[in-house]
């Protein structure tokens, strides 16, 4: 039944963002843009750059003094990386002198500034993505222990000699966000609480079939570990996320002062990492623009029932619930019943697991929905689906299904469970009770007209744990597949 499976699988769960306005608060309280958008209120004309466009030497003391930060060494790293940030984002405009031999430049408002104030929640998280993508670019970029060893002869940075591979450096830490996006997203991952950041470096390095790790695979999370370290502590200020550092103790070099002995399990000290709500927003779209799957609830509101039926298939439960709630809110309850009925019929191999999800949206939809499942009670493919639902509710007069309606909904029930890769056991237990249910399951199920009887035949004759009704099982599918070629 997988191999069937429609080819825009989403290869992400759907994520749950907040709204677009909460997320533009967020974003203009991070405090790295923050201390940008108070730097470019605070230039003016006079304010000089240099051929970068960053601030002259002369102006730092300055502009630490406007971000009211420490006036050390941290504070003017502080307000040259805010001050980069303002430039890269548009807040202020960098101005060539007009005499070549000058030294310095000088800036004007830029473009993006008036958004900040006047903008919609969208052009506020447009220029926050910016203000991550730069930040990203300096997480990946070398780090210059010592620039005396990559100067060459010539005053130029020699890139060879720093041994950096930009390419791959972007790519180990797009994926490391992308673990731990997928990690926050999935149902029984982190959810809401932090990931250890030993867990996060290994995710990277250890091969998924690898039993012990090996010395050297170890030494290699270590250092992941150490370098992950430095970056999320460049992020955070963007807030992508909330970080607790590695505990420096743990980083005392050999042949110094000995280390306090660690306990294996406080894992908090070896760091731990969470995304934001701003977070997720920021690396999702990221992944977009890349064209990864990525879906988030709320995608499916605005289009038809097909599209919402075939959108969750694959969904986990609470989210499918939460897309399916916001779709039938947009709706007249009978209308959105009918749509859904319509879009659950078909005989192609996703319409088992379509008529299971148009079932699950109907008794969300209330008592208005009634008439418009009675209104198919005679429908070969949705009678049963309909009679179901009527009973659940207590409706009065359902019509009792003709045994042919029977053995088709159980095909079609199993067909869609197999579809969903639900719990082996639960789908044990619906066999066996099916099963159990009806005196000579077998005899009558290889003549039901489904497309998937077959398969569904074959599939209860390796799931049923007594050994004769599984024999049984793979007797009937036989027939079946005989039958259908006949």
């Amino acid at each position: 039944m997988s191999a069937d499976r429609p080819a825009g699988r989403p290869t992400l769960p759907p994520v749950r963002l907040h709204s677009e306005a909460e997320l533009a608060r967020n974003a203009l309280g991070a405090p790295l843009l923050a201390r940008a958008v108070r730097l470019a209120r605070w230039a003016g004309p006079g304010t000089e750059v240099g051929a970068g466009g960053e601030l002259a030497e002369e102006q730092l003391p300055a502009a630490v003094e406007a971000l009211g930060l420490v006036a050390d060494e941290d504070g003017a790293a502080d307000a040259s990386e805010a001050w980069r940030i303002a430039v890269d984002t548009g807040l202020v405009e960098v101005v060539d002198p007009d005499d070549e031999t000058a030294e310095h430049g000088t800036v004007t408002e830029g473009g993006s500034l008036p958004l900040i104030t006047g903008g919609s929640p969208q052009d506020v998280l447009a220029l926050w993505q910016d203000a991550f993508d730069a930040v990203f670019a300096d997480a990946t970029a070398p780090i210059l222990d010592d620039l005396a060893d990559v100067i060459g002869e010539d005053g130029e940075i020699d890139f060879e000699a720093l041994d950096w591979d930009p390419e791959a450096e972007s790519e180990f830490l797009e994926g490391v966000l992308g673990n731990l996006y997928l990690l926050t997203v999935s149902e029984g991952g982190a959810g809401e609480g932090p990931v250890p950041l030993p867990a996060l470096a290994a995710s990277m390095i250890v091969p998924d079939d690898m039993g012990e790790p090996t010395d050297d695979i170890l030494e290699q999370v270590s250092e992941a570990m150490m370098r992950l370290d430095d970056q999320f502590r460049l992020l955070e200020p963007i807030g992508l996320v909330e970080y607790r550092p590695v505990d420096e103790a743990l980083m005392v070099e050999e042949g110094t002062e000995a280390a306090p002995a660690v306990d294996d399990e406080d894992v908090s000290r070896y760091g731990l990492v969470k995304l934001t709500p701003l977070g997720l927003y920021g690396i999702r779209a990221r992944m977009l623009e890349a064209g990864v799957m990525a879906p988030a609830v709320g995608d499916l509101a605005d289009k038809g029932a097909e599209a919402l039926l075939d959108g969750v298939a694959y969904y986990p439960e609470a989210s499918a619930r939460a897309e399916t709630e916001l779709w039938l809110a947009r709706r007249e309850p009978s209308t959105a019943a009918g749509e859904l009925l319509a879009a659950a019929r078909g005989s192609d191999p996703g319409a088992p697991l379509r008529r299971l999800h148009c079932q699950q949206a109907l008794s969300l939809a209330g008592a208005d929905a009634e008439p418009a499942v009675r209104d198919v009670l005679g429908d070969a493919e949705l009678g049963g689906l309909a009679r179901v639902w009527l009973a659940e509710r207590g409706a009065a007069d359902v019509p009792a299904p003709p045994e042919t309606m029977i053995f088709w909904l159980a095909i079609d029930t199993i067909a869609a469970q197999l579809d969903a890769d639900g719990d082996l056991e639960e789908l044990q237990e619906l066999v066996e009770g099916l099963v159990g249910r009806h005196s000579g399951f077998f005899d009558e199920a290889w003549r039901v007209d489904h497309p998937a009887t077959a398969d569904v035949l074959e599939a209860m004759g390796r799931l049923h744990r007594d050994k004769k009704t599984a024999k049984d099982a793979r007797k009937a599918a036989f027939k079946a597949r005989s039958r259908r070629g006949a």
